[in-house]
């Protein structure tokens, strides 16, 4: 049964067990969102995504960018990324997000679904590079979509609408117990950004 959640107590836990995720709801005003978005979408250094499934490089209609405090590598799909410098405007969101949600965060992965029929199918974030059962920030722009969870042993599912400006944390054994997902559809005609500010684990620390 997929348990779709209300943001009339947005600080609520969303999952019934076994791991954290709080909807914030938006923490930006419209105006605000609305700015930060079109910064996003044009000064962003986007590529579309890459995946190596089966042995075969898979190119994904869906594009990414990958920022930290240094060049941290990260892997994940079966392929690397070294990020790059932040800029202002990150450094600005990263600094509203850290406030908002009590963490702090050392990297920052976007990604851009120009409409609908790009998504993101069932997945952890538990690569090694992460900081074991870090704090995942995860903020949205642009137009709704729907945020899937689904246990790894029960099944059980959980949703919830992410709003322009909104912000989402998963806390604790979240990614150990749970899968996530960005669905697709056919109702979403316009582009969203997602940012997922993470915790990278540093070398020799």
């Amino acid at each position: 049964m997929d348990l779709f959640t209300r943001t009339d107590d947005p600080r609520r836990n969303l999952l019934p067990e076994d791991g954290v995720v709080e909807y914030h709801g938006p923490i930006l005003s419209h105006a605000d969102a609305d700015n930060y978005f079109e910064l996003l979408l044009n000064d962003i250094e986007w590529r579309h995504d890459e995946a190596v499934i089966f042995g075969k490089r898979i190119t994904t209609k869906r594009q990414v960018a990958w920022y930290a405090d240094e060049a941290f590598s990260y892997t994940y799909s079966n392929t690397t990324k070294t990020a790059l410098p932040w800029s202002p405007m990150l450094r600005d969101l990263k600094s509203i997000v850290e406030t908002a949600c009590g963490e702090t965060f050392n990297s920052c992965l976007l990604n851009l679904y120009r409409d609908g029929s790009e998504g993101m199918a069932w997945h952890s974030d538990a690569e090694k590079d992460l900081v074991r059962n870090g704090t995942i920030g995860s903020m949205s722009f642009g137009a709704e979509r729907k945020f899937a969870f689904k246990h790894k042993q029960t099944k059980a599912t959980v949703s919830q609408i992410l709003e322009h400006g909104s912000l989402l944390t998963m806390k604790g054994t979240t990614q150990t117990h749970w899968l996530h997902s960005v669905p697709k559809t056919k109702k979403v005609m316009s582009p969203r950004i997602n940012l997922t500010f993470r915790k990278i684990r540093q070398p020799n620390v």
